[in-house]
């Protein structure tokens, strides 16, 4: 159907071998029959939960990100140990570690793929209700403060661009969606 967009998979070789992302030179074909380089940043994939109180309330982590230089708030989240990691299990340890909290109830949300033009990444995000408080146990080089907000204000705060984190961003109005859908009744 779209077969003339469809680039073929050549040979590949590592330019870095990096301990979170291994980056790569593929040689591929081009539909037209050329050959082409592509950088491909490779990522093990990752989880991300959206965990939401009784209250209404979304448990976001405040964390300051060296890449852009600033502080931001995102849901849990955080790297397969392995790319055969069970992505749910890692979705579990991550609301874990970081904000020291079980869930009763999970929902697989989407699998993001969050740069597709030069990076395999993707991360699954979950939906997590039914919420039990335990302790935090960050991993030793991660500094976080948990913090918790209105679902109505997270989804403002994605509208009028205070939240620039993608995964964040989409699995706050994924889960608003679902909650308004949840909530709508036919009278």
């Amino acid at each position: 159907m779209h077969d003339n967009l469809i680039e073929k998979f050549l040979s590949k070789e590592v330019v870095f071998p990096g301990k979170i992302i291994r980056l790569e030179h593929w040689q591929v074909e081009l539909p037209n029959g050329e050959k082409a380089l592509r950088e491909v940043a490779c990522h093990p994939g990752a989880s991300a939960v959206v965990a939401l109180d009784d209250d209404g309330q979304i448990i976001l982590v405040r964390q300051h990100r060296i890449a852009v230089d600033r502080l931001t708030l995102e849901i849990p989240a955080g790297k397969l140990d392995s790319p055969d990691e069970d992505p749910f299990l890692c979705a579990q340890r991550e609301l874990s570690e970081e904000t020291g909290m079980t869930a009763d109830h999970w929902q697989k949300l989407t699998c993001l793929e969050t740069t597709p033009g030069f990076c395999n990444e993707r991360i699954h995000i979950y939906l997590a209700t039914g919420l039990k408080q335990g302790d935090c146990h960050p991993d030793e080089d991660e500094f976080v403060d948990v913090t918790r907000m209105p679902l109505s204000q997270a989804v403002a705060n994605v509208l009028n661009g205070t939240f620039r984190d993608g995964k964040t961003a989409l699995a706050i109005m994924m889960a608003a969606a679902l909650q308004g859908a949840s909530t709508h009744t036919n009278d």
